[in-house]
């Protein structure tokens, strides 16, 4: 084995490393295939040091170290999860480029890797949007102890085109609701009807829990006041209203945890007077192998969990609900929003999911619905079914709601 000089050390494997301390400043790395190429990357690390040193020069800082920072400074950003996970998927791309290396050019092998994996343009511009915001960071607000920025200047960042490609919210019919849910299970088919009753995010179904919900004597229903937590923004908190509808899933729901509102568990499907197998846990998100399988099988393969949100905004709409109302339902922002909700407002948003229980055939349709009847009257037309066969129900569905509160 070699002999240690000048901070350039042997490693065990055969390569060499460097080590060196210079003026305060560590150099450390791994990996060199001779001892000449460890030192020739210290005299260039040294160099650059000594010309920032004596002269003032910008030091050269890798978008790695730069993306670092950004997620240090704003670990308490509500959205600094999302924003790590479109960092990682553009990470091994440019990570290990200068911050003036960084631009369209270098960020291009990642926009043609995320498109051929399907990803959206809208995604695809998620992780470009966090890229930018970081570059802009760094020529404008970050500074060195010589109060000199991080980067000279910021390149722009091309946007993918959304015209075009985004994809258009599709809210059911009533007929597609009757289609799909006997085909999820039944603790998903439960799920999916309490969203299409109140207009709830996924992530307050699966984390609905009972600490949260508030008797209204006044109405005989309950209110859930969920947490700023599991409220987009995290602004404050929001009640989700229940109407009789959904309260009749809530009272299904009672006895089976003591904190989650929607769970699940492995029903038995032979000996089933035994105990069961194991005991009810919560649910991460309705978005799973089981809600893909049905929607397939229903014939909506795009069909998105957010989409049963889009429904109720339609079918309030619809409805003749007013749009205050309908934002106030929804948690959409609203001026006129309060902190505090009263009885009688409590009063206004029940009437108003009442009005979205049941199928009325009212005339004020929209034209998207107008437009997916019509479709639907065509692909029946031409599959020669003047009565389509029902769907088959999941098997799971003996111990809830009958099949008929679950598809009217």
């Amino acid at each position: 084995m070699g002999r240690s000089t000048r901070g350039i050390h042997p490693d065990e494997g055969g390569s060499w490393q460097v080590d060196k301390i210079w003026r305060g400043t560590r150099f450390r790395q791994r990996g060199f295939a001779s001892a000449g190429e460890a030192q020739a990357w210290l005299i260039k690390q040294l160099e650059e040091l000594r010309t920032v040193t004596l002269h003032g020069a910008r030091p050269k800082r890798t978008f790695d170290q730069a993306a670092a920072h950004y997620v240090t400074i704003f670990q308490d950003k509500v959205s600094i999860e999302t924003e790590t996970s479109w960092l990682k998927s553009v990470m091994p791309h440019i990570g290990h480029l200068q911050l003036n290396q960084v631009h369209d050019g270098t960020l291009a092998p990642y926009v043609a890797k995320r498109l051929a994996q399907g990803r959206s343009h809208k995604t695809v511009n998620s992780g470009l949007g966090i890229v930018r915001r970081i570059l802009n960071l760094a020529a404008k607000s970050w500074r060195d102890e010589n109060g000199m920025t991080w980067l000279e200047h910021a390149p722009a960042i091309t946007m993918l085109p959304l015209v075009g490609h985004q994809r258009e919210p599709q809210p059911l019919s009533w007929g597609q609701q009757r289609k799909l849910l006997p085909l999820l299970p039944d603790h998903l088919a439960r799920m999916a009807l309490f969203d299409l009753n109140t207009g709830v995010r996924d992530d307050v179904v699966c984390n609905l829990r009972w600490d949260w919900e508030i008797q209204v004597p006044e109405l005989g229903i309950s209110v859930f006041e969920v947490p700023r937590e599991h409220v987009k923004g995290r602004r404050r908190p929001r009640v989700v209203v229940c109407n009789s509808v959904a309260q009749s899933i809530i009272e299904s729901q009672r006895g089976k945890h003591e904190e989650f509102v929607f769970v699940w568990r492995r029903e038995r499907v032979k000996n089933l007077d035994d105990a069961p197998l194991m005991p009810y846990r919560p649910i991460q998100t309705m978005h799973n192998t089981a809600w893909q399988r049905a929607r397939r099988e229903a014939g909506m393969p795009d069909l998105h969990v957010h989409d049963l949100r889009h429904t109720v905004g339609m079918r309030l709409r619809e409805a003749g609900v007013p749009e205050s109302t309908v934002a106030d339902i929804l948690w959409h922002s609203n001026a006129s929003m309060t902190r505090h909700y009263s009885v009688a407002q409590l009063v206004e948003l029940h009437a108003a999911l009442e009005k979205i229980k049941e199928d009325s055939g009212r005339w004020n349709k929209s034209l998207a619905t107008l437009r997916r009847e019509h479709e639907e009257a065509k692909r029946v037309a031409l599959e020669g079914e003047s009565h389509p066969k029902s769907p088959k129900s999941h098997p799971a569905k003996k111990n809830g709601l009958a099949l008929a509160e679950l598809t009217r």
